[in-house]
């Protein structure tokens, strides 16, 4: 049955992150593999191991190969009964490829650093095979300002590409507050998981429950007080898997999705997969923004986030981080609610939500200064 595939594999992940990370926690302090607190963006105040991210990929890939169904029946809501296993044969082919190479770089950068220029190369090279080999590619907007299907099929390679680098980029600058960067993805993917199992995708519900597995095993160490951090290696793994499961949602079949979602099925998927990653979008581009306005490279480093001033106002992490995981959930149920007919409209409902929510947390958390 798809849904003890699915039970299995998150189990897997979970007890895979949960036993293995106190041995890896261990070697890296022995090897001395630790963040060191400092006086300028770090808020630890303790040595920390960041080499986290080696569990999650680990257990992500492993679970993912030995659970990967072979054939299935999909749930009775599905409108054909199979989904074709060949198509997420693909997926699978190229995203562990891609895992497998920002993994590399994750490390390098945990351990030795590395340079953003490196970095983006690496992006750039992952979202090229991604969407020109791995076909992952955005189809169209699903009547988003009157767009339908993309009519060049560079228009959805550009932006498919450009929406892999954001939220990629995204998860890695959430990943400031214990428990935030793995909170965040723990909720994501269950969302992506419920959608995927009810229009019947089941590879991809399998992928995103994984993931959720190899998370909230993580956060069992990453909850504050953190006991490791996840690094570069974890956040940028996170952060592809999530543009995959986005990508994936915006292509689904919308007959499929009418048929098996109910009132779902009223909100656009790009919306939808949108409002899902609200937070690592909207403090990324705030973060840019503000940057810009002040004259500074968007990538310059600061302490000008959202959690970053929530702490400054006296907060403690576990307050901050649950703030911001009720935000992303209030934002999804906020945006399926007011969903309209029109998928326009619902895009900027959404849009309107999440700035609106955003500025309200900021105007009743104001620290008296922010260190830039």
């Amino acid at each position: 049955m798809a849904e003890n595939t699915i039970i299995l594999g998150f189990v897997t992940a979970f007890f895979i992150v949960l036993l293995t990370t106190p041995s890896l926690i261990k070697v890296a302090k022995l090897k001395h593999l630790v963040d060191e607190p400092s006086e300028d963006r770090k808020i630890h105040r303790r040595s920390i191991p960041t080499i986290g991210g080696i569990i999650i990929f680990g257990a992500v890939l492993f679970s993912y190969a030995l659970w990967f169904p072979d054939n299935y029946s999909n749930n009775e809501n599905s409108t054909d009964g199979y989904y074709y296993i060949e198509e997420a044969l693909t997926t699978f082919k190229y995203l562990t490829a891609c895992l497998i190479l920002l993994f590399f770089v994750g490390v390098k950068d945990d351990i030795i650093g590395t340079a953003p220029l490196k970095k983006l190369v690496a992006h750039m090279l992952v979202g090229f095979i991604l969407v020109m080999m791995g076909g992952i590619k955005i189809e169209g907007m699903h009547g988003i300002f009157g767009i339908g299907e993309f009519f060049e099929e560079w228009q959805g390679v550009l932006l498919s590409v450009f929406v892999y680098i954001v939220v990629v980029n995204a998860y890695n600058l959430i990943d400031g507050v214990d428990g935030l960067a793995a909170g965040i993805g723990l909720i994501n993917s269950c969302m992506f998981a419920g959608w995927f199992y009810y229009t019947g995708n089941v590879p991809l519900a399998l992928l995103a429950m994984i993931l959720a597995g190899a998370l909230l095993g993580f956060l069992v160490f990453n909850f504050n007080p953190a006991k490791i951090f996840m690094g570069d290696s974890g956040s940028m793994v996170i952060g592809a898997i999530i543009s995959v499961l986005a990508i994936s949602m915006i292509n689904e079949d919308e007959s499929r999705v009418r048929e098996s979602m109910g009132m779902l099925a009223k909100i656009p998927t790009p919306v939808f997969a949108m409002s899902v990653v609200v937070y690592p979008l909207v403090d990324t581009l705030r973060v840019f923004a503000v940057r810009a306005l002040k004259g500074n490279s968007p990538f310059s480093a600061d302490r000008n986030h959202i959690h970053h001033r929530l702490i400054a106002c006296g907060l403690s992490h576990k307050k901050t981080v649950l703030l911001l995981y009720t935000f992303n959930v209030v934002v999804v149920a906020a945006s399926i609610y007011f969903a309209q007919d029109n998928a326009t409209i619902s895009f900027f409902v959404s849009v309107g939500i999440a700035v609106g929510l955003t500025l309200l947390i900021l105007l009743v958390f104001r620290p008296k200064k922010v260190k830039n």
